[in-house]
């Protein structure tokens, strides 16, 4: 038996990732597909190299086509519940990269009704809110506006609806039972859901009246959806959509993904300079219990979740990267001046983020499908 579980809504015990390949049926990124990405890039992504992007479903395919002239288009995107964490932004990190790499169209969906769906003392409207800060958020990492298309469920609903039935009709409610675990007692919006998020997967095909590729950057836990909507789009005449999976970003106390939901080990995006660094001094190491005894034996970075943030979001150059790493490993680097210059860093990012947001207000209405 698995000792842990990976679902959209809850990941649970030490997740080992060459078990969930195998599990999930999807295909590990080797170092031949690697090469063949570096041939269309000026450099490959450091999610890429580090193998926090570590699986993929018909990645080679997307790079048949877009060899032939065929270009791909990226759909990603973000269920709102609360402020967004810094887990939230490796998705988007990684597609606005290769946004402007593949000179790609992103359309990113912002299902304002799915966590109303699947939890409970959560309004419509307090969600409605908060999608459209998601999407004010997500334009400030830099986004190309005339390549970027924003939508929320419930406000593009007359062209997402359509389709969704299209889809809904090959999917059966035992196929959503067995994938997600759902009963009796769920509520048939929630069970609908997928049907929804299908949609931006062939919806450029729908537009063009043509089948154009696309590919879809997530988090692992979300490809469940995916493995039902494939077969269901296929039925409908038009390609699968390609997946390209993420690990998760760990919580401060070391547990497997940040969450929304764990305000105590979790980053968001709109925490103040004192609340991050009071955050991050209380963040899991993997040093010795005490300075003498690191400094004598040194630590383990793989364990430490303050070398994880490095590796997944605040240090890029990949030889700085190994300093850290190795001053974990040698007892060089304590846990004290580790922590200081972690919270700087996100310190910094988020006070630039901020200003960002102010200068994108007026801008977000330009990006966003009526």
């Amino acid at each position: 038996m698995d000792d842990f579980h990976v679902d959209p809504w809850k990941v649970e015990g030490k997740v080992d990732y060459d078990e969930l390949i195998k599990k999930f049926g999807i295909t590990k990124i080797d170092n031949e597909l690697l090469e063949r990405m570096k041939k269309h890039v000026k450099k490959l992504h450091y999610l890429l190299t580090r193998d926090i992007y570590f699986a993929n479903r018909d990645l080679n395919w997307i790079l048949d086509e877009y060899e032939k002239g065929n270009k791909f288009y990226i759909y990603t995107g973000i269920a709102p519940s609360g402020s967004m964490t810094l887990a939230h932004l490796i998705p988007f990190v990684f597609t606005q990269w290769l946004q402007k790499e593949f000179d790609a169209e992103v359309y990113i969906q912002i299902p304002d009704e799915e966590k109303y769906l699947a939890k409970k003392n959560i309004d419509l409207e307090t969600i409605h809110r908060l999608a459209y800060e998601d999407a004010l958020h997500i334009i400030s990492l830099g986004f190309n506006q005339d390549k970027t298309k924003i939508f929320f469920d419930t406000e593009y609903a007359n062209t997402l609806y359509k389709q969704a039935v299209r889809v809904a009709k090959h999917i059966t409610f035992s196929n959503v039972k067995d994938a997600f675990g759902m009963t009796n007692e769920t509520n048939i919006g929630w069970i609908f859901y997928t049907s929804m998020q299908a949609v931006p997967a062939f919806l450029k095909s729908v537009e063009e009246k043509r089948n154009v590729p696309c590919l879809i950057p997530l988090a692992v836990d979300q490809d469940v959806h995916f493995r039902l909507a494939r077969d269901a789009i296929a039925k409908l005449g038009y390609y699968k959509p390609a997946v390209i999976h993420a690990k998760f970003l760990p919580a401060l106390n070391g547990s497997q993904k940040m969450s929304a939901s764990d305000p105590l080990n979790t980053i968001y995006l709109n925490d103040d300079e004192e609340t991050v660094q009071k955050k991050i001094q209380r963040a899991l190491t993997g040093q010795q219990a005490t300075a003498e005894l690191q400094k004598k034996y040194g630590g383990d970075p793989e364990k430490c979740v303050v070398c994880q943030y490095y590796k997944y979001l605040f240090e890029p150059d990949d030889s700085k990267l190994e300093q850290i790493f190795d001053g974990e490993r040698n007892g060089t680097l304590l846990a004290g001046e580790h922590k200081k210059d972690l919270a700087k860093r996100i310190n910094e990012f988020l006070k630039d983020h901020k200003n960002k947001i102010e200068q994108n207000r007026n801008k977000l209405e330009k990006y966003i499908l009526r």
